[in-house]
C-alpha cells in the first residue's frame, strides 16, 4: 500500500468512514492515475473487479473523497467531470481539442490568495488556474 493509499485510508478512518473494498479500489485508482479520470473512466477500469459495482457507486464515492478534501472535482466546459486526487497544490493545461489534462507545478504562487485577498479584501478560500491550448499529440496532426 502506497503512503498517500495508506494516509487517505486512516483519515477515512478517523472521520468514521467504513472501508469497502471497492472505496479502496477507486481510491488507489486515483491516486495511480494522473489523466484525470472520469468517473465512467474509473467505472470502466474497475468493472472487471468488481462486476456488481454501479456508476452510482463511484459517484457516491467521488462526492465523499471531495467533500473530506482527498479529490478535487474539476469541470472544464466540456459537461463531464474529471477527478483528481489532491496530494499537493498544482494547477492544469488543458487541451482544446482532446481534453488531455496535464499537471504543472508551479513555484512561486503558493501565496496568491493571500495576494488576492490584500488587493480585493475578498476572504479568499481558493483558486485554481488552468491553461488551455493544444497539447504536443494534437499539435503535429
Amino acid at each position: 500500500m502506497s503512503y498517500l493509499v495508506e494516509q487517505s485510508i486512516e483519515r477515512l478512518k478517523y472521520n468514521h468512514v467504513r472501508i469497502t473494498p471497492q472505496r479502496y479500489a477507486i481510491l488507489e485508482y486515483l491516486i495511480d492515475q494522473d489523466s484525470h479520470p472520469t468517473a465512467n473512466e474509473i467505472y470502466k477500469a474497475l468493472e472487471n473487479d468488481f462486476p456488481g459495482m454501479s456508476v452510482a457507486t463511484i459517484y457516491n464515492n467521488l462526492r465523499l473523497f471531495t467533500k473530506m478534501g482527498l479529490v478535487k472535482e474539476m469541470t472544464f466546459g466540456d459537461h463531464c467531470s474529471r477527478f483528481d486526487f489532491v496530494s499537493n497544490e498544482h494547477y492544469h493545461a488543458i487541451c482544446n481539442q482532446c481534453g488531455h489534462v496535464e499537471d504543472i507545478y508551479y513555484p512561486g504562487l503558493e501565496d496568491v490568495e493571500q495576494v488576492a485577498s490584500d488587493l480585493t479584501g475578498y476572504a479568499v478560500k481558493s483558486h485554481r488556474l488552468e491553461m488551455f491550448g493544444l497539447c504536443p499529440d494534437c499539435q503535429k496532426k
